[in-house]
């Protein structure tokens, strides 16, 4: 079964961009899907569509075989939704916040306080429940919000820019948090700009741009299409005149250099390279995202058709 399915869907904002131009997508019943993109390329404005919160100029969305617009109450009772905007109350108590959006649901106090506990303490925030919301750092005031998605059991969770704001810390935990939910057999469907996080985390991606999706596939052969990568290399010394015929090389300054590589190379023979001239590797790094990489390759490939 599809947890989604997305048809032709546009949105026309009034004197505005044409936001979504004619978007086709489908993610199956207990998938972990990426829509990955830049910041305005139609990510949060495809989710709020599917929530809600944005009405669609054209197109039709299914949600488990649901009609958006025949059955809107059950495609929106089914889909538990984390906005990138921290939306708690201020000076609301952490539990307060939870059991609130349980009533929402017409979910009864009586049966809303042990989902609400046992939710809290998956979320490793069962100590904080008596805490104000503002109290809160960044990444805790995150899981409660993911708290308050799942407490109506929903079948499909959508996630926007989940880790945004978050240390590495909490980043890693809520990765592992969101896989175990996964395999319980809850759908989910993660927005980011970090191609890092969908390739931990999705077994499918999409990846849309000024309103179209560029290419939709699995995240194992998105990852092959990757096919060079910059990294930034500290080194002990000054460089001087360091040339190569088998690796593309750039001095940036005194202590660093700029190493290009394709698939194809080896980077221990690179090591080995800079071994020969008594050259250390003090630290090393990824130049850029390497997703802003491959939206540079996907349109230039586009243009030159």
């Amino acid at each position: 079964m599809l947890a989604l399915s997305i048809s032709n869907l546009k949105k026309q904002y009034s004197k505005g961009p044409e936001a979504l131009k004619g978007i086709n997508l489908e993610v199956k019943q207990g998938d972990f899907f990426g829509l990955l993109g830049p910041n305005g390329a139609g990510k949060t404005t495809t989710l709020g569509v599917l929530v809600g919160l944005v009405t669609k100029t054209e197109g039709q969305i299914k949600v488990f075989n649901k009609d958006l617009d025949k059955s809107p109450t059950e495609v929106k009772n089914s889909i538990g939704i984390v906005l990138q905007e921290i939306n708690l109350e201020t000076f609301g108590k952490v539990e307060d916040s939870i059991l609130d959006q349980a009533g929402y649901y017409g979910i009864p106090r009586s049966k809303a306080k042990p989902k609400a506990e046992k939710v809290m303490k998956m979320l490793n925030i069962w100590e904080k429940r008596n805490a104000l919301n503002r109290q809160l750092s960044g990444g805790m005031k995150r899981r409660v919000m993911i708290a308050k998605a799942l407490m109506h059991n929903p079948k499909l969770l959508i996630l926007d820019e989940p880790t945004a704001g978050v240390d590495a810390e909490l980043r890693i935990e809520t990765w592992n948090l969101l896989k175990r939910l996964n395999k319980k057999g809850l759908t989910i469907i993660l927005t980011t700009h970090y191609l890092e996080e969908a390739e931990y985390l999705c077994k499918n991606i999409a990846i849309i741009n000024h309103g179209k999706i560029l290419l939709n596939t699995s995240t194992k052969e998105l990852v092959t299409t990757l096919d060079k990568e910059t990294f930034i290399l500290d080194t002990d010394k000054p460089i001087k005149n360091l040339k190569s015929k088998e690796f593309k090389i750039k001095i940036t300054d005194t202590n660093q250099l700029e190493l290009t590589l394709a698939k194809k190379d080896n980077l221990n023979k690179f090591f080995h390279f800079l071994d020969k001239h008594n050259i250390k590797v003090l630290s090393m790094r990824n130049k850029q995202n390497r997703l802003e990489q491959l939206f540079l390759d996907l349109i230039k490939n586009r243009r030159s058709k």
